[in-house]
């Protein structure tokens, strides 16, 4: 028998791990009210996607569950708007339709009911261009530089493109038709922009929800561009213990990706599967640990009654488990990333 979840179980879903809403009145009033509210997220086809990517695809498989209808905006003209070569971009949209279902449906959530949208097919319509016209005519560059920041790859002499890349998304909120944005923490100010400025043009501002950023194996953001920072989905098993095992862990610190991850992916997707967190280790060290949840794996981190390397070896088990859909799927895969990713 399927339950019935209640409003106020669907809005603690829905908020569950975020690091900040902007317009969370405005979300228990929509979820509420509303049936079935729309919400989308938008990735851009640049670099390889990495395991950071899992943080906003269970709040995907969230919404899913809280009754939300979820878009996936495959955002190909952001790509190049933000340095992406036009000779490749088809090939990266291809990948990315191809390896983000895998990705979301290896967390248990129905990729059936997901809509899949290319930027391309609704962003170049005469509509669609006019009304960026418009937002140009109202924003400074001032303001899209400090709201491009943080996501576009500007560079000390930045062009023009990565500048129209805020506003583009701004007009997405419109033009997909939904309730709410999603994103990380790195967007707020594009979600603070779209707020501003689409009741500018005659259309309603958006609630935004932002995702925690998962820092990277060597301490910095998770950065599809930084190779050594992150693990791609694509990474094989052996590439994956490796990359692990290189990972910044000092004993007794709990500041690193690897906790950060297991903190927010694994333990939220132990917890709903109601599932402990195994760290194996030799009978001569104690033998095998339990912990039910991450505060619990924290206390012994920080009381030095674990050693990282244990740690490190469960994370790579669990990794390699999320990423088995995927890794079924190599061969076709292989062949799509070698166009998408010309060496």
């Amino acid at each position: 028998m399927v339950k019935i979840m209640g409003v106020e179980e669907k809005i603690e879903l829905v908020k569950r791990n975020t690091a900040e809403i902007i317009g969370e009145k405005d979300l228990n009033e929509l979820v509420k009210s509303k049936k079935e509210p729309s919400c989308y997220i938008g990735t851009a086809p640049t670099g390889v996607p990495h395991v950071g990517y899992f943080v906003w695809g269970l709040k995907v498989a969230d919404l899913l569950r809280a009754g939300f209808r979820v878009k996936i905006l495959l955002a190909d003209l952001h790509a190049a708007l933000d340095n992406t070569p036009w000779e490749i971009l088809e090939e990266r949209y291809k990948f990315y339709s191809k390896i983000i279902p895998l990705m979301i449906e290896s967390m248990g959530a129905d990729v059936s009911k997901l809509e899949f949208i290319k930027g391309s097919d609704f962003e170049m319509s005469k509509e669609y261009v006019s009304d960026l016209y418009k937002i140009a005519s109202i924003t400074s560059v001032n303001d899209c530089h400090r709201a491009a920041s943080e996501v576009v790859k500007l560079g000390e002499t930045p062009k023009l493109s990565g500048y129209l890349y805020p506003l583009l998304q701004a007009l997405d909120e419109e033009y997909l038709k939904v309730d709410m944005q999603i994103g990380g923490t790195d967007q707020r100010k594009i979600f603070v922009l779209a707020r501003e400025k689409l009741p500018q043009i005659g259309y309603k501002k958006r609630i935004e929800l932002m995702n925690p950023l998962i820092p990277g194996l060597l301490g910095k953001k998770m950065s599809a561009s930084v190779e050594a920072s992150k693990i791609s989905l694509m990474d094989s098993p052996k590439q994956i213990k490796k990359k692990v095992n290189g990972a910044d862990f000092i004993e007794g610190d709990v500041d690193n990706g690897i906790m950060a991850f297991l903190k927010n992916i694994i333990f939220v997707l132990k917890k709903d599967k109601k599932e402990k967190l195994v760290i194996g280790r030799p009978e001569k060290f104690g033998g095998n640990l339990e912990f039910e949840n991450y505060l619990d794996l924290e206390k012994a981190v920080l009381d030095k009654r674990i050693h990282p390397l244990d740690i490190k070896n469960s994370v790579s088990f669990e990794i390699i488990s999320l990423l088995k859909g995927i890794e079924k799927k190599r061969v076709s895969l292989e062949k799509s990333f070698a166009r998408a990713y010309p060496r």
